[in-house]
């Protein structure tokens, strides 16, 4: 990279940075939809996988896109938000975008973000910004699928003026209670609407209320259900050097000595949601497989469930796409000597899912923790502190 080239890239940093942040939210899909059309819609020349929930978006999301990348499939992957550069955010064949390429695409849309930003109300943000950029640039690459990761909630979440073929809801608990409601219900009733008529909706484990209103979603607009725990999810799972080693049922098999390199409960069972929602796109982009009534517990003559099929994916490449995966900045060592993680728990849910995983997979010895907390999250051990 030369020395120019960081100066541009510093520069388009500056400008997409000084735009209204992430957390001052306008629910609205106004200006983002004229974004898009303006540049021709790029979010639907290729399928989607739309990711939400209140935890483990990302690493879902990353885990995903690694399983697609397996199989051979160009992909796309945004997530939110980036530890170290803003480039990560926007990744083909699981790299982040180059500086050369993330310039390029900024300066392209450029023109486009002034039109918008001269005829709306409010201007685009930085988030709505970025997720132009990803769409573009994902049309421009092309890639053969797209993982995209919402931002937050779901229903008026920039990212949802694409329609995903596959929609995974990973767990649903309190937070953004200011913005999305201050229940499970209500949050999910949000981060249902990535649901989309004819889609396979992935649901991770749920609280029961989150789940009436995820089937509830299901049910009204036609889209077909797989539940973790019910119709896919994780058989069995010890530790490992360096991780954890899985069996997991899927919606078109089963699969069996899988080493996950991450720590906690709560991977694996991200990891069985990746596992589905790759099978489900498997079915919905014409694979072998997966039909709404596979989905429901019955094979298509109406009888109950059929043994696992060979209508699932390869074992091996399985195997290795699991061996691949990584979740930066998840209960992730960055040092051995001494021992040094960081993991990015922003809420009670994750938080407790954290000192969970570092209980079992570090053992007892005495930790010395070093906590930020955002201003806006809830840190405190019950309500009357």
């Amino acid at each position: 990279m030369t020395s120019d080239m960081a100066a541009e890239l510093a520069a388009i940093e500056r400008e997409i940075f000084a735009r209204r942040p992430e957390h001052a939210i306008d629910p609205s899909l106004d200006r983002i939809v004229a974004l898009t059309s303006l540049l021709g819609d790029p979010q639907r020349s290729y399928p989607v996988i739309h990711i939400t929930g209140t935890n483990g978006k990302t690493s879902t999301a990353r885990m995903t896109e690694t399983l697609l990348r397996a199989r051979g499939l160009r992909t796309g992957l945004f997530t939110s938000p980036h530890l170290s550069c803003v480039r990560e955010r926007i990744s083909i064949d699981g790299e982040p975008l180059s500086t050369e390429r993330f310039v390029e695409v900024y300066r392209e849309i450029e023109p486009y973000l002034r039109l918008v930003d001269e005829e709306q109300q409010v201007k685009l943000s930085f988030f709505e910004v970025l997720v132009g950029m990803a769409f573009a640039a994902f049309a421009d690459a092309p890639v053969d699928v797209a993982v995209i990761e919402v931002g937050m909630g779901g229903t008026w979440d920039n990212t949802n003026v694409a329609d995903g073929a596959v929609a995974v809801v990973t767990p649903i608990s309190i937070d953004h209670a200011e913005f999305l409601g201050n229940t499970v219900a209500a949050i999910a009733a949000d981060k249902a609407g990535i649901i989309k008529s004819g889609a396979v909706a992935v649901l991770g484990q749920q609280p029961v209320e989150a789940a009436a209103e995820l089937i509830r979603r299901a049910v009204k607009i036609g889209a077909s259900v797989a539940r973790e725990g019910i119709e896919f999810g994780v058989l069995s799972r010890e530790l490992a050097v360096g991780g954890q080693r899985l069996a997991i049922k899927g919606l078109l098999g089963e699969y069996h000595d899988l080493f996950l390199p991450l720590f906690g409960a709560y991977q694996a069972g991200n990891a069985a949601c990746a596992l589905a929602a790759v099978e489900a796109f498997s079915g919905a982009a014409g694979s072998p497989g997966l039909m709404p009534a596979e989905l429901n517990g019955q094979d298509d003559t109406g009888e109950p469930d059929r043994p696992a099929h060979p209508g699932g994916l390869d074992d091996d490449l399985v195997r290795t796409a699991f061996a691949m995966m990584s979740a930066p900045g998840r209960l992730e060592v960055v040092r051995r000597s001494p021992l040094v993680l960081i993991d990015a728990a922003h809420n009670p849910a994750g938080m407790a899912a954290t000192a969970a995983a570092l209980s079992e997979s570090f053992g007892p010895a005495e930790a010395i923790a070093v906590v930020a907390v955002a201003a806006d999250k809830a840190y405190w051990t019950n309500s009357s502190q």
